[in-house]
């Protein structure tokens, strides 16, 4: 599980609210018991526990030899003669991960199985299968894994992130620090966080946050709503200042590129190859006041270029460091999160027009998206 200086906690308010506190109060019908005493989160858990599995991971690591002229005669009793252990060192690793079809396919983390010389699947029942990684893409954080053997688990149902308001039930389920079979509630904290405001510039992510409890190894496990559909993959947990925010890959995003990992073992993520900063009305009067300022930027919204990157699409279309992208295709753009997204949904080497501004005038250019090199 990446951490993120992060750790979860239980959902207080929540607990207040089914406790009767606050206004209005809750009724007994609001709590959803069904004739047994259970309430919905137990229905929910009934339905997707089938499909949750523990993943047991090895990677084998190369040792670095001692050099001899570093090791002190004195030591040599304790360590051996120099070169004495080295050889590949078998590091282990665990999360979970959720059944999304009747052929085993498991979806989880790419950072769960990234590197990995051996797979173990632990089913609900307890039995042990070999998994195989068919594909996982480093950028969405996601892989897949086929599981071994017949009489698989049955199928999660997976449900419409893009429906998600912010106040519904999530319910997370996983096997954290290999407690197999834990199940914590929360709430959807917030929708489209985006994954570079916690840090992570080499990954292209909307995440789901919330306060159901996620801790390591509840990476790829599958975070539920109150119907118990599959509304995330569980990826990220904050822990120390601000400890309580948890994060999912939404699982519309995550059903894309599962399909595409079936189909193709990976996913081909376009490129223009430009750094880019926000830049806001306000950011550009401020800077325009100083009087040591180099250039006079255009006080409006948009994506400012701060570098190209060499023999990149960018390049050849002629965009220029202090670039303002302001449209892309027919959509305004405001920061560059738009235009990320216009790049992800545009075609390989298929031209995107973009509207800038460049020394005060307007100028349309014409680029054509290439595969995000470095991932295959």
């Amino acid at each position: 599980m990446k951490v993120l200086k992060i750790i979860r906690c239980g959902c207080l308010t929540a607990l207040l609210l089914l406790a009767g506190f606050g206004s209005p109060p809750v009724q007994a019908a609001d709590l959803s018991f069904t004739a047994g005493g259970h309430s919905f989160v137990a229905n929910a858990v009934r339905q997707v526990a089938p499909s949750v599995v523990r993943i047991d991971t090895e990677r084998l690591i190369e040792r670095q030899p001692f050099d001899p002229n570093l090791i002190d005669p004195l030591l040599r009793d304790l360590l051996g003669e120099p070169g004495y252990g080295i050889g590949p060192e078998r590091q282990r690793g665990q999360g979970s991960g959720v059944v999304i079809d009747g052929r085993g396919l498991v979806l989880t983390n790419a950072h769960v199985v990234d590197q990995v010389s051996t797979v173990n699947v632990t089913l609900p029942d307890g039995e042990q299968r070999d998994g195989e990684v068919i594909g996982q893409d480093p950028v969405t954080d996601l892989a897949l894994v086929r599981l071994s053997g017949r009489a698989l688990p049955s199928p999660a149902t997976l449900g419409d992130s893009e429906a998600l308001e912010v106040g519904d039930w999530a319910i997370a389920l996983g096997t954290p620090y290999g407690l197999e079979r834990t199940v914590t509630l929360g709430i959807v904290s917030s929708l489209h966080r985006n994954i570079s405001s916690l840090g992570f510039s080499d990954k292209r992510l909307d995440l789901i946050q919330t306060d159901a409890a996620i801790n390591p190894g509840n990476s790829g496990g599958p975070l539920v709503n109150a119907s118990g559909e599959v509304i995330g993959i569980n990826t990220l947990v904050r822990s120390g200042p601000g400890a309580g925010l948890g994060f999912a890959i939404p699982i519309n995003l995550a059903s894309r590129v599962a399909d595409q990992l079936q189909k193709d073992g990976e996913v081909v993520h376009p490129y223009l190859g430009v750094q880019l900063v926000p830049l806001t009305a306000r950011i550009a009067r401020d800077h325009n006041r100083d009087p040591n300022a180099l250039v006079e930027l255009p006080e409006r919204s948009g994506a400012l270029v701060q570098s190209v990157l060499p023999d990149s699409p960018a390049q050849r279309a002629g965009l220029r460091r202090g670039d303002l992208i302001i449209q892309a295709g027919e959509d305004t753009i405001r920061d560059p999160q738009d235009l990320l997204k216009q790049v992800d949904q545009a075609e390989i080497d298929q031209p995107l027009q973009l509207q800038i501004l460049r020394n005060g005038g307007d100028l349309q250019l014409s680029v054509k998206p290439a595969p995000l090199p470095g991932l295959s």
